[in-house]
């Protein structure tokens, strides 16, 4: 009875297009979804999800500090078309986070175009100044399980991020990543297909 229940409230608190909560984003894709139960959203106005985009449950999105602040950027967080973001993640937008078309996540995924830095010896980590880079992921991409996409990074079309892999940098497409740091363990090559390593150009 008890799981009978929390079924139904769960298929009643997913947002959808038509939803008045939907209305408060930058812009909520006809077919996208919301799945509950939902984790921490706040500043929807610049948070953008695509059509038929589904956002898995206790997915956190969010654009700023806190609720209220106003952004130097809108969008702050744009996701594409068709993608899935799967369960437990987190995508913590400061300034720009790009996710392009078909992506898929594991659960746990964690993207974040900002840290803090540590330069000052004397001053606590958490309190010292924030930097930004603006973080982009191709088209057609997957991410694995517990997958951290830093500030900075550009991930190409089509690419591969093993499960716990830790990403910072720019990568091209048809790639497989892997490891803390991530580095590519194999990439396309138009005349011998998938090939072991890096490109002797990348």
């Amino acid at each position: 009875m008890i799981r009978s229940i929390r079924s139904f409230l769960n298929d009643t608190a997913i947002v959808g297009q038509e939803d008045n909560y939907a209305k408060t984003f930058h812009y909520f894709g006809a077919g996208a979804a919301l799945l509950a139960p939902q984790g921490v959203i706040y500043n929807e106005g610049y948070l953008s999800i695509g059509d038929e985009t589904m956002v898995g449950p206790s997915v956190c999105l969010t654009a700023g500090m806190g609720p209220g602040q106003t952004m130097l950027s809108n969008p702050v967080v744009r996701i594409g078309r068709k993608c899935i973001i799967g369960r437990g993640s987190h995508i913590i937008g400061h300034w720009s986070i790009e996710l392009g078309d078909e992506i898929q996540t594991g659960p746990y995924v964690y993207i974040t175009d900002q840290n803090h830095g540590y330069e000052d010896i004397d001053a606590p980590v958490g309190w010292q100044a924030t930097k930004e880079g603006a973080v982009k992921i191709g088209s057609g991409s997957w991410l694995g399980a517990n997958v951290v996409i830093l500030p900075g990074t550009t991930l190409g079309r089509n690419s591969v991020v093993a499960a716990g892999a830790v990403v910072r940098g720019e990568f091209p497409d048809h790639v497989v990543l892997g490891g803390v740091p991530a580095r590519i363990l194999r990439h396309y090559d138009e005349a011998r297909g998938w090939v072991d390593g890096a490109p002797l150009n990348g």
